[in-house]
């Protein structure tokens, strides 16, 4: 019997496990799916929490439910990846499993230790992510009582996941603080590394005006250099800088450890993959889904449904 052995139970993950359960013969595969959480967060929802629209509970699911029954399911991290020998070592138990085929789907993480000064005292008190469940709710009750002062928005380098979300940040916390009352006690700062607000240039040329009509103030090419929590202040390589008394960051973004100690990816720990098979660009074996990929657009919000759907019928040829 082949093995089919699926790294991460997020949404590339999952959708990739349900659709080849169904496609597959099961006389012929066998699926096992390796997750170190038994929980499932919504990211997408994440945005959402900060404002109230959302609580933490409302975006966590246990993923076994979404898993098809006949999928081995197993919680534990995954302490290498060794493609020559077609298995992988377990951190629990340091349990082995050999693999015919292997996906990764280990996704991306923010990485706030990167950046200097961004992790330190003021972490979780000024200075805020809403890429994580747990910093979209401290963000929230910072927000409850806040009074105003300058908020500044700022992505520290690229790429991120859903690389339009700290704009859909900024757009619903400028209708908070409306509905609040208190938008005229805030003003409004987006630091991007990109040339404009958006990551395309047409987009920019043709949506940047929102951010003026929002009076929101743009800081472009704000390459990230540290984060100041005692002047509370953000610098640039370059010199430039921006005074905040509540900064949300999007941190590096990096995708999971193992891919580093495996030696399977690039700088930021993605793995360099096939944009049209979705193979591993170094293993036929191997194939990569969502923000585990190095590819630009696994980084573009619900992208891992395109990503599937053509995966499914490639592997199915494979």
């Amino acid at each position: 019997m082949k093995r089919l052995l699926i790294l991460g139970a997020g949404t590339a993950g999952t959708m990739a496990a349900n659709r080849l359960a169904r496609v597959l013969d099961a006389d012929e595969w066998r699926i096992t799916v390796v997750d170190q959480d038994e929980i499932h967060y919504y990211q997408p929802g994440f945005l959402f929490i900060p404002f109230g629209t959302y609580g933490k509970a409302d975006v966590m699911r246990p993923k076994r439910d979404y898993l098809p029954r006949a999928v081995e399911v197993i919680l534990s991290e995954v302490t290498l990846i060794d493609p020559e020998a077609k298995r992988v070592t377990l951190t629990k138990d340091q349990r082995v499993l050999s693999y015919d085929v292997l996906i990764i789907a280990t996704g991306t993480h923010i990485a706030p230790e990167q950046t200097p000064g961004l992790l330190e005292h003021e972490w979780r008190k000024s200075i805020f992510d809403f890429y994580t469940a747990d910093g979209a709710a401290a963000l929230h009750r910072f927000l409850r009582t806040w009074t105003g002062g300058r908020l500044v928005v700022n992505v520290a380098e690229m790429p991120i996941k859903c690389p339009v979300a700290p704009l859909e940040f900024l757009f619903l916390a400028d209708a908070f603080f409306q509905e609040r009352g208190m938008r005229e006690r805030v003003e409004m700062v987006y630091a991007t590394p990109l040339t404009g607000a958006f990551t395309k240039p047409i987009a920019s040329r043709e949506l940047g005006a929102l951010l003026e009509e929002k009076n929101i103030q743009l800081l472009p090419d704000f390459n990230l250099a540290e984060v100041d929590p005692d002047q509370k202040v953000i610098r640039s390589y370059d010199g430039q800088s921006a005074a905040f008394d509540l900064l949300v960051s999007v941190p590096t973004n990096m995708g999971a450890a193992v891919i580093e100690r495996s030696g399977l990816g690039d700088d930021l720990n993605f793995v360099p993959t096939e944009k049209h098979t979705l193979k591993a660009k170094e293993h036929d074996d191997i194939f990569v889904l969502g923000d585990a990929t190095n590819l630009s657009s696994s980084k573009a919000g619900s992208v891992a449904h395109f990503q599937v759907d053509g995966f499914v019928e490639n592997f199915v040829r494979f």
